[in-house]
């Protein structure tokens, strides 16, 4: 069986703490259990979480939905966008199926990066080792003012804000990127052509504006 890898990269930095990281730990929660009532997704999509404060980390490896746990999430110190991008490099390169000339491999990954600030580490060197990888769609959104929109253009062109970190915000952002999951998993299944421009993702909520 093929699969869809998805990834996802969240900021859990101390600027996080309160009500946008508890807002973060209900969207993965609501995340995966809107993918769970959805045939493809259940299907296709195996999730994975890396977060990223002081060091990267990955909390759960790339797992089917049906044996997914929800991870526990905390926030507090910098926020080290480089190291998760490396991390998500490695990870793609171990976890990922290849295709070869005897086998079909996993669909390219889906990436979705959330984050409110700006790397505090070499951001440069993370993404040599993430451009080096081969993607399906990368999607990163700024939640609230602090994050830098131009850095996020330097990892991808689809880059979304969110005028603020709060809950209603953060909601409205894991929402869609369940929906964006779901309609990736039914395109691989029926057409077996994978998404890569926004314009073949449900359109976004009005709390995510997209930065051209």
């Amino acid at each position: 069986m093929r699969r869809l890898p998805v990834y996802l990269l969240l900021d859990t930095s101390g600027s996080m703490y309160g009500e946008p990281i508890e807002a973060v730990k209900t969207g993965v929660q609501t995340l995966i259990s809107s993918l769970r009532s959805d045939p493809y997704a259940l299907e296709t999509a195996f999730i994975s979480i890396i977060t990223f404060n002081t060091s990267a980390q990955q909390i759960v490896p790339l797992t089917e939905l049906a044996a997914f746990q929800q991870p526990n999430i905390d926030a507090s110190g910098c926020t080290a966008m480089g190291e998760a991008l490396s991390l998500l490099a490695q990870k793609v390169e171990s976890e990922v199926t290849k295709t070869t000339a005897e086998q079909k491999g996993d669909w390219r990954p889906l990436v979705f990066i959330l984050t409110d600030g700006e790397p505090t580490d070499d951001l440069n060197k993370g993404l040599t080792a993430f451009k080096s990888k081969k993607f399906g769609m990368v999607v990163a959104c700024a939640a609230g003012m602090g994050a830098n929109t131009n850095t996020l253009k330097q990892i991808t062109e689809n880059v979304g804000q969110l005028d603020t970190a709060d809950s209603e915000s953060l909601k409205a952002y894991f929402k869609w990127v369940s929906a964006s999951i779901s309609t990736s998993s039914k395109s691989v299944e029926d057409t077996g052509s994978e998404a890569t421009t926004m314009s073949e993702l449900p359109p976004p909520p009005p709390e995510v504006n997209i930065v051209l």
